[in-house]
């Protein structure tokens, strides 16, 4: 819009400006559509999702009737841009802190995680949506990936065993701990429950890099880690299976006690599906 009112000024680069103008608009009406679904479907409580539109209207309207005021006064069309902008930003900023999510996204899910880990209490949405940070980092320490292809994860049957061995979890789970990287390859049969299990798994074992209180049977997992001989990463990988087997159970019943839906979630999940285990005379992928 800046550049659209900026536009008439300098006629010589008129049609650059325009243009660049509408690639800014065609960004931000991507980036708008990729978050507005899902804000709008957590207002709509009572299935009123039109209700957008005719604000949408009623701001149409009221372009319309200033557009005759400000159309011979260049400066003042340009003065009530900019205080219109500034007040929608502030009013975005305030409705989006306002905002209390009951669905979980990967930062939202650190923090319950994160304090779950360290008090044993579950977090309720308030306080969660509260404490989410509006300006994530560029560069987060650990970095997860859900539904990603199989051969990320493995380059053998031998591998995939060891990724296979010792639990029956719709997923499986690649961590590369050098990077601090987790790589996730969901079965066809995961649902909202195992998807949340994997993304909890993968911050679990992101919590063992980090320092910090955790319970008991993680503190030994992250001292035996660090101490004598490296283990290997799949080997980790089983042995907090084991310590899911019995925390996971606690803390989803607690995010269900707090008001969390798990159901359903806003977890980041790439649409590749896997098939396993392979037939035993099987020998390559």
């Amino acid at each position: 819009m800046f550049l659209e009112i900026m536009a008439p000024m300098y006629p010589i680069f008129f049609t650059m400006t325009v243009s660049i103008s509408n690639l800014a608009k065609c960004i931000v009406g991507v980036a708008g559509g990729a978050t507005r679904a899902a804000l709008t479907m957590h207002q709509a409580r009572r299935n009123n999702m039109a209700d957008e539109t005719v604000v949408n209207l009623a701001g149409l309207l009221v372009s319309l009737l200033m557009l005759p005021l400000v159309s011979d006064c260049p400066s003042l069309g340009f003065g009530c841009f900019i205080l219109l902008t500034a007040l929608h930003i502030y009013a975005n900023y305030r409705a989006v802190r306002a905002l209390v999510l009951e669905t979980l996204n990967e930062s939202r899910l650190q923090l319950v995680l994160k304090h779950f880990l360290q008090r044993g209490e579950v977090l309720e949405p308030a306080s969660a949506n509260q404490m989410e940070p509006l300006w994530t980092g560029f560069w987060p320490s650990l970095s997860l990936s859900l539904g990603v292809p199989l051969h990320h994860l493995v380059s053998s049957v031998s591998e995939l065993k060891q990724l296979v061995d010792g639990h029956q979890e719709p997923y499986l789970l690649h961590w590369n701990q050098s990077h601090n990287q987790v790589q996730v390859a969901l079965s066809q049969v995961a649902g909202p429950e195992a998807i949340l299990r994997a993304a909890t798994h993968g911050l679990v074992l992101g919590a063992l890099q980090e320092d910090g209180p955790l319970p008991k049977e993680l503190a030994e997992l992250r001292e035996q880690a660090r101490a004598g001989p490296k283990k290997e990463n799949w080997v980790l990988v089983r042995e907090t299976h084991q310590v899911l087997d019995t925390l996971f159970p606690k803390f989803l019943k607690g995010l269900q006690a707090a008001g969390w839906k798990t159901e359903k979630h806003h977890l980041e999940v790439d649409e590749w599906r896997a098939t396993w285990p392979l037939s035993p005379e099987k020998k390559v992928l």
